[in-house]
């Protein structure tokens, strides 16, 4: 699928590979620019030489969780905003405990992300852009 010049820079960081296509589908659909990545190791890789505007991070990763790599994210690339989601219930201790530590990381949302509600938000985090039409 093509997407439209112009678009947003978005990356997708989920272990669930088809959570993370799926999401690329739909942002690809509206004209963003979005990039996958399986393991925060490779989401690293590919902020360093592509970087996002926005990053859509599942909280529950291998190795790095999600709100760890939001922070190594925030912190080298501080104009990238973050967008967490989960589908495990253990993450609502996960948000307190990174909000007692002062993390700016303050939402995550839940999945199954329904394509309407992900794409208002990215819309309005990502104004100009082609989401938006």
């Amino acid at each position: 699928m093509t997407t439209l010049p112009g678009g947003g820079k978005i990356l997708v960081l989920d272990d669930d590979v088809h959570v993370a296509e799926t999401l690329q589908m739909i942002l690809q659909a509206r004209g963003y620019r979005v990039r996958v990545a399986n393991s925060a190791e490779e989401a690293i890789e590919t902020i360093s030489a592509w970087e996002p505007e926005l990053a859509i991070v599942d909280v529950m990763l291998p190795c790095m969780n999600g709100l760890e790599f939001g922070e190594v994210l925030r912190s080298n690339y501080p104009n990238c905003q973050v967008v967490l989601m989960s589908g495990h219930p253990a993450t609502t201790e996960l948000l307190e405990s990174a909000q007692k530590d002062g993390s700016p990381l303050l939402e995550i949302l839940a999945k199954p992300l329904h394509p309407t509600h992900i794409l208002e938000i990215v819309a309005g985090l990502l104004p100009g852009t082609p989401g938006e039409a």
